[in-house]
């Protein structure tokens, strides 16, 4: 039976759980070198998740979005945990770990390598799993989701701001603005929302729910790829002595202080690789 939602205050297990999660993405950004592309993308996301977390209570059913925030970001968890066990991630987390020391590709092409994998794959999955706990349909968390958006449009054009080159050498870089112009936040967000309708009608077809969300997986990742092109500049600052080693293990096991999430994702019947 379908639960109808009903406006609340978070509670404190929810609270938890992300407080959890940024714990944890403290503790990997203090143990990664700046320049590393995991970092970058990592600062980046930190900084949503605190804003999404302060504010919590502006959302229509801040419980439902506070367990969709955890086990979403579980997912980034745990392809950092593979990363770290030497394990494969999911194909869409790929070009990012593989990339992340190259001395040609330019910060801001890491956050948003990041963003396209976190949302256009591991959002909708995260929807689903939330559903499938929550005893929801998407169309009950579209409200809160659309009002996400407005949030990650400004984090985005922050990070832009941020990460670009300065307007006196804006003409070297000129492939790396048109590159990222056809990428945004927006669509890559009405992109994942697509994905969710499409995966929740399949719900009953365990199968082709299966092949949908890796063929959804590969084409990210793919897209991935084509945001992390080197640009072909020579090394960038601060250049190759700022090259990251391995992904250094971080907590106790995977997804540290995410038990919650990890068990969602494992009865999500969903693949998360």
């Amino acid at each position: 039976m379908v639960r109808t939602p009903t406006r609340s205050a978070p509670g404190p297990q929810r609270a938890r759980g992300i407080d959890a999660v940024v714990r944890r993405l403290r503790t990997i950004a203090a143990e990664l070198p700046p320049a590393d592309g995991v970092a970058v993308f990592n600062r980046m996301y930190l900084t949503v998740t605190e804003t999404v977390r302060d504010r919590l209570g502006s959302f229509a059913d801040p419980s439902a979005m506070g367990v969709l925030d955890t086990v979403f970001a579980g997912r980034y968890l745990l392809a950092v945990d593979a990363v770290a066990a030497r394990r494969r991630p999911p194909a869409c987390w790929r070009p990012l770990f593989e990339l992340r020391a190259h001395p040609e590709v330019h910060p801001v092409q890491f956050a948003m390598a990041g963003m396209s994998a976190h949302i256009q794959h591991d959002l909708p999955l995260a929807v689903l799993d939330t559903c499938r706990r929550l005893g929801r349909e998407p169309e009950q968390l579209a409200g809160d989701y659309h009002r996400i958006n407005d949030l990650l449009a400004g984090v985005e054009a922050a990070v832009r701001e941020q990460l670009m080159p300065g307007p006196d050498v804006l003409e070297r870089f000129e492939p790396l603005t048109h590159r990222l112009g056809a990428w945004s936040v927006d669509t890559a967000r009405d992109a994942a929302w697509g994905s969710v309708r499409v995966l929740w009608e399949l719900r009953g077809r365990p199968s082709a729910a299966a092949a949908f969300s890796a063929a959804l997986d590969g084409a990210v990742g793919l897209l991935g790829r084509a945001l992390l092109l080197p640009l072909g500049l020579g090394p960038l600052e601060p250049g190759p002595g700022a090259a990251a080693g391995p992904l250094p293990a971080v907590g106790s096991g995977a997804a540290a202080g995410l038990g919650e999430a990890q068990a969602q994702l494992e009865c999500s019947g969903l693949p998360s690789a």
